[in-house]
């Protein structure tokens, strides 16, 4: 699990560096203002929920139970979904998109509820 979390971290976070340097310096002049904030919040999403999968890579080896391994997975596919799904969004155009992105929300939402619930069940 340890590794499998670092690589998706190490991944996630040149993704989301080289997205945002792509969104400052390639997107400016071609998206609208409205949809150039709407990637970089992708952006910003995603470099979050990196660091918290950055944190669930070093926690997983320290604590007990499956829900540490449960909020990596859900950070994954919540970065997967929600920026993904605004990348997406901003560069082509279609709006039907913006459905999936609450999915991604909510696997946010969902990975730290175990996070949270890890921490509550300690001694």
């Amino acid at each position: 699990m340890l590794r499998s979390f670092l690589l998706l971290a190490a991944f996630f976070g040149f993704t989301g560096v080289a997205l945002g340097a792509f969104a400052a310096h390639g997107l400016k002049a071609r998206l609208s203002s409205e949809y150039l904030a709407i990637f970089q919040t992708g952006v910003t999403y995603q470099l979050i929920h990196t660091l918290a999968l950055l944190a669930v890579a070093l926690l997983a080896t320290q604590l007990p139970g499956r829900l540490v391994g449960w909020a990596g997975g859900l950070f994954s596919l919540g970065i997967v979904l929600f920026s993904g799904s605004l990348y997406l969004l901003t560069l082509t155009g279609v709006g039907k998109l913006g459905i999936i992105t609450p999915l991604g929300g909510a696997a946010f939402l969902a990975g730290w509820l175990c996070l949270g619930l890890t921490a509550w069940r300690l001694s």
